[in-house]
């Protein structure tokens, strides 16, 4: 797939995600509007779905940055970060995305946003810190390539969809307390609740997962070299993955949600884990991206 497939494939990923969530949170209130006979459940459904969608569409940065505990800077509080995302941003041809840090000492890094002109990118302190100014161009140059490849949109709406999962879980959980009493129809509605409850509770952290990793791990190599094209120097990305594989730092900000969002998992140390463990990664393995990269030269 080249670039211009995966900018396409990007988009067209993103509003099938949000078709999805449209169908399903309307079809769960036809399920239940039927098994309590009260269409006002079904209304109540379309809306959720509808604002969620909005919600994912226009507001899904603002929520992963709150979420990662971003907090906005300006060009005075840290003019060497805004040089370095200025004048990359100029060499791709990308607007100046707004830009913000994480008091985190560990190294990582995220971009977000719905698209070019309304793009984030957060950097953690440890980053600014740890970084030589080659590598720290590279994690930059990825970030910006992920703006570049259309990546951020379909990243950012997973952050409130896989939320949403959790919610709704809750939800189904919590009405399903009400007990099963009262006419045959309101226990066979709250029967149908607790199942529900049940099952998307169980369900929730899996499908969660599946749609992180619909965004496909391949988004990742493909910004690393297009990232190593932007600075033609692929060892600065190389050496900034190696210094990430090495730090142990943990981000307390983490969130399953967000994690996919990131230059590398934020949960550090599970990049050594089980087959299975490694199976269901948002990311590849840190080593075969050096590996590519070390490729390139």
């Amino acid at each position: 797939m080249n670039l211009y497939e995966h900018k396409s494939s990007n988009i067209r990923k993103s509003w099938f995600l949000l078709t999805i969530f449209l169908v399903v949170i309307i079809g769960l209130g036809w399920i239940f509007a039927q098994a309590y006979n009260s269409p006002g459940i079904l209304y109540i459904a379309i809306i959720v779905s509808l604002v969620m969608n909005i919600f994912s569409y226009w507001l899904s940065d603002k929520i992963a940055l709150a979420a990662s505990g971003a907090k906005a800077v300006t060009r005075e509080q840290e003019i060497a970060l805004y040089r370095t995302v200025e004048n990359l941003s100029i060499t791709a041809g990308l607007p100046m995305p707004r830009l913000y840090v994480i008091e985190s000492s560990q190294i990582n890094a995220f971009a977000t946003g719905r698209d070019a002109e309304h793009a984030a990118v957060a950097v953690t302190r440890g980053a600014l810190t740890k970084l030589e100014n080659e590598e720290l161009e590279g994690v930059i140059a990825h970030e910006l390539s992920h703006i570049g490849n259309r990546d951020i949109l379909i990243s950012s709406i997973v952050v409130v969809l896989a939320g949403a999962i959790a919610i709704m879980s809750d939800i189904f959980l919590r009405m399903s307390r009400w007990g099963l009493r009262g006419s045959d129809d309101n226990n066979r509605g709250n029967l149908i609740m607790l199942i529900a409850g049940i099952a998307l509770a169980i369900l929730a952290p899996i499908a969660a997962t599946i749609i992180q990793l619909a965004i496909s791990r391949q988004r990742e190599y493909l910004a690393d070299t297009s990232g190593a094209l932007l600075t033609r120097y692929p060892d600065g990305l190389a050496n900034a993955l190696e210094k990430i594989a090495q730090d142990e730092m943990p981000l307390k900000t983490a969130r399953n949600s967000t994690a996919h969002l990131f230059i590398s998992n934020p949960f550090r140390g599970k990049e050594r884990s089980s087959f299975l463990t490694r199976l269901f990664m948002t990311h590849p393995p840190i080593q075969d991206r050096i590996a590519k990269l070390r490729g390139l030269k």
